[in-house]
């Protein structure tokens, strides 16, 4: 029986994942990077940590790439965006929230990002009083793709890993979900399923209202 569902952020709560990559890339200008290697990475930095980044993107541009300077540049850049423009809702968040909420589930938050950025962005959009539980980026020692921000999330919220869902829609945090042992949803956002994620994904919607249908089923 389902008693929890475990989101990710950025690309399921927020329409942000649009923003990252756009703003990955005017630095990547910026610093002279080679833009078709770069559009190449942006699947597999989604939902990492930074220090998993880090050493992919030292792989591809060299051991001397300085990226924490090349990561902040960017994130400053993109924290100014959201400050002036705002960011949207991924459609049906308010709607699937509501529904747990009026449902008893437990809500909790898996997301890479840090505190500060996270927390702002959930206050602005009033989103996070819903949450029971929110494991931040940096927070677990091995962040997405490993299991331990899924299993942290779930003892955080009281809740055994099989008796929770977890939402995501980039490859590693799919990978992330399944490995703790939830049951796991892509909604796709801008990273299409790959082989491996079609293999270990539960289900896989185009939107949040497909999990809330499948809340309201009962089938779980």
């Amino acid at each position: 029986m389902i008693k929890a569902v475990v989101f990710d952020m950025d690309g399921v709560i927020f329409d942000s994942e649009k923003l990252y990559r756009k703003h990955w890339m005017i630095s990547a200008k910026e610093y002279g990077l080679d833009e078709k290697i770069m559009k190449t990475l942006l699947d597999k930095i989604a939902g990492a940590t930074k220090e998993r980044n880090e050493k992919l993107m030292k792989d591809h541009f060299g051991q001397d790439f300085d990226y924490m300077a090349f990561r902040e540049s960017t994130m400053n850049r993109m924290d100014k965006d959201i400050d002036e423009n705002g960011v949207e809702l991924k459609p049906g968040v308010r709607e699937l929230l509501n529904y747990l909420k009026g449902h008893g589930y437990m809500i909790g938050l898996a997301t890479s990002t840090v505190k500060e950025r996270a927390e702002r962005n959930l206050k602005r959009a009033g989103l996070i009083s819903y949450f029971d539980g929110i494991m931040y980026g940096g927070i677990v020692t091995n962040g997405k793709p490993a299991p331990d921000i899924y299993e942290h999330a779930c003892q955080l919220l009281g809740v055994p890993v099989s008796e929770a869902i977890g939402v995501e829609d980039s490859i590693n945090g799919i990978i992330s979900s399944h490995a703790a042992g939830l049951y796991t949803i892509m909604v796709v956002d801008l990273i299409q399923p790959n082989d491996e994620v079609r293999a270990i994904a539960d289900q896989i919607y185009d939107s949040l209202f497909e999990v809330k249908e499948l809340l309201e089923s009962g089938t779980l």
